[in-house]
């Protein structure tokens, strides 16, 4: 972002004469990401579940893999840096043994084991081998080398021949598979015999790990594997046709409603409730179809239509469920179905969903300092840093009954020179969003008394939500947060600081040239060297592996 206005002076001088002349930017020479391992989410290890074993195998089991923090604005972050403990651990066996079990079973193994041993009370290593082989490969995401797979073929005979039955042994084999964190863990691993080079590129495999990962929030399929296993991901136009391939696939949409429920913080819905004396409309169902709004809104706007990012904030555009319809004041259809709000209303763009409106107050009242926070955090990358310990908040839990407002509540924190530096950033954002109860339902006053929605986002003004929705889609800062969002997804981890800043601003700068387009920005990443290259780490991926096994 420091870099993105001299370059696009430079684009925009070199257009001059012309109508309108090509505008190139280049990637950093020295261009990477760090070199990971990161745990599986709950929903990636389902989805690895379901591509190897089956829909029905997978539903039968929840995800054992334990909550990961925010990191830079993402969980997805936070699982670079997440360990499991014994008790998760002894989840993760459970959950290994239960999916093993099934897999083995008559209804199942007709058709998920390729071959029938020729004696179904004893070992058969050829048959295990088959099987373990082939699974073992869509699971890891990579063959198994011998060694391994020998090792898991002893495993399968031993349990075989004491259990006096092959399937029996064949799902002591699998378990142990399905627990590995070689398995469980993201692993980026460098092409080898390259030495003490400082940087250094992903292997195949590893880089068909990240491309379906990014994209899809799932392992690799058969033919992206096989790309890995040709040499097709190594060429520049061959990968450039899977990457096409990828983001015109439907499965896209899974991978980007992932990103978005993690970017927006939709993981608090899973334990958001309100005050049902308060807001009876609010309920369950009600807050999990707000959390659906938001997403398909999104989905359609930079996916079908191939719209503009920015335009999220000021669109009219989305769409109503039966439940959601009374808290918008709208007439109730059964289903989802299209839905504009009106020109003369408030609402503008995702901002002024239920979504974000209820998910950012308190149980029974609004937070206009919840709302701000959120707003600069969430979409323009700025961290408001939270409250000293010795704040007093009770004027805003134990209000003046003559104080109607929250601005009125608020004034006090804004007068007070230990607070004020940080209430002036969040209080005039979320103030303009007070027109919209705890519940994110339309109010004209509060308490009886109108509400002065007016406000400021560093230096532009205005009076009320929409004022707000637009300078926030013409924020300077909006595109570029979004870009390290989006990069720090898809490489798996926080951003790396200064070294990460000129890779973000050659993404800014062809994500501007695009005309802010979603599509485009993910081929760039996924095209880039910095997605495909990784720095070399002075602990390797493999000890990390051997680290995480002991």
């Amino acid at each position: 972002m420091r870099m993105i206005g001299a370059l696009l002076l430079v684009a925009a001088l070199a257009a001059c004469g012309s109508e309108k002349a090509a505008e190139a930017f280049f990637e950093p020479e020295n261009a990477a990401s760090d070199m990971r391992a990161r745990l599986m989410t709950g929903e990636q290890y389902t989805a690895a579940v379901a591509y190897v074993f089956g829909e029905d195998v997978a539903a039968s089991v929840v995800a054992p893999m334990p909550p990961t923090a925010r990191i830079g604005g993402l969980t997805a972050s936070g699982a670079a840096g997440v360990g499991v403990s014994p008790d998760q651990l002894q989840q993760v066996q459970i959950s290994a043994a239960l999916i093993a079990a099934k897999v083995v079973d008559e209804e199942h193994r007709t058709y998920l084991i390729p071959c029938e041993p020729e004696n179904p009370y004893a070992s058969d290593d050829e048959c295990a081998r088959a099987f373990l082989s082939s699974a073992g490969r869509l699971w890891f995401r990579r063959p198994l080398s011998e060694t391994s797979l020998d090792r898991y073929v002893e495993a399968a005979a031993y349990g075989a021949d004491m259990l006096e039955d092959f399937y029996d042994g064949l799902a002591l084999a699998l378990e142990g598979m399905l627990a590995s964190p070689e398995a469980l863990y993201i692993i980026d691993g460098a092409d080898v015999g390259l030495g003490e080079a400082e940087i250094v590129p992903l292997d195949a495999y590893s880089l068909a790990s990240r491309l379906s990962f990014f994209l899809w929030n799932a392992p690799p399929d058969d033919g992206l594997l096989n790309a890995a296993q040709s040499g097709a991901l190594s060429d520049p136009v061959q990968r450039a046709a899977i990457v096409d391939r990828m983001i015109e696939s439907p499965r896209l949409e899974e991978g980007m409603r992932a990103f978005f429920d993690d970017m927006l913080h939709f993981d608090e819905f899973d334990t958001l409730a309100k005050d049902p004396s308060v807001y009876p409309a609010l309920t369950g169902q009600t807050l999990a179809d707000a959390r659906e709004q938001t997403l398909r809104t999104i989905m359609h706007e930079l996916i079908v239509e191939e719209g503009d990012y920015r335009d999220l904030f000021t669109t009219r555009d989305t769409f109503m469920s039966l439940d959601l319809a009374p808290v918008y004041g709208t007439p109730a259809k059964k289903g989802w179905h299209p839905h504009t709000f009106p020109e003369d209303g408030l609402r503008r763009g995702i901002i002024s969903h239920v979504s974000f409106l209820a998910a950012h107050a308190h149980p029974a009242r609004s937070s206009a300092t919840l709302r701000g926070k959120e707003m600069r955090d969430i979409f323009l990358c700025q961290v408001v840093p939270d409250p000293p310990p010795n704040v007093d908040f009770s004027n805003l839990e134990e209000p003046d009954p003559s104080i109607k407002t929250a601005r009125g509540r608020l004034r006090i924190h804004n007068e007070n020179p230990s607070c004020a530096g940080c209430h002036k950033l969040m209080d005039p954002v979320g103030l303009a969003m007070e027109n919209f109860d705890g519940g994110g339902q339309f109010r004209e006053t509060e308490d009886g008394a109108e509400l002065d929605t007016s406000g400021d986002l560093d230096g532009v003004t205005y009076t009320d939500m929409r004022g707000l929705a637009e300078a926030l889609r013409n924020h300077p800062s909006l595109p570029g947060c979004f870009v390290e969002r989006l990069y720090a997804y898809a490489t798996g981890g926080p951003m790396g600081g200064r070294r990460d800043w000129p890779v973000t601003e050659y993404l800014e700068a062809e994500f501007t040239d695009s005309d802010y387009r979603l599509k485009a920005l993910l081929k760039t990443i996924a095209m880039s060297d910095a997605f495909s290259r990784v720095r070399n780490p002075v602990k390797p991926a493999d000890a990390v592996v051997a680290s995480l096994a002991d």
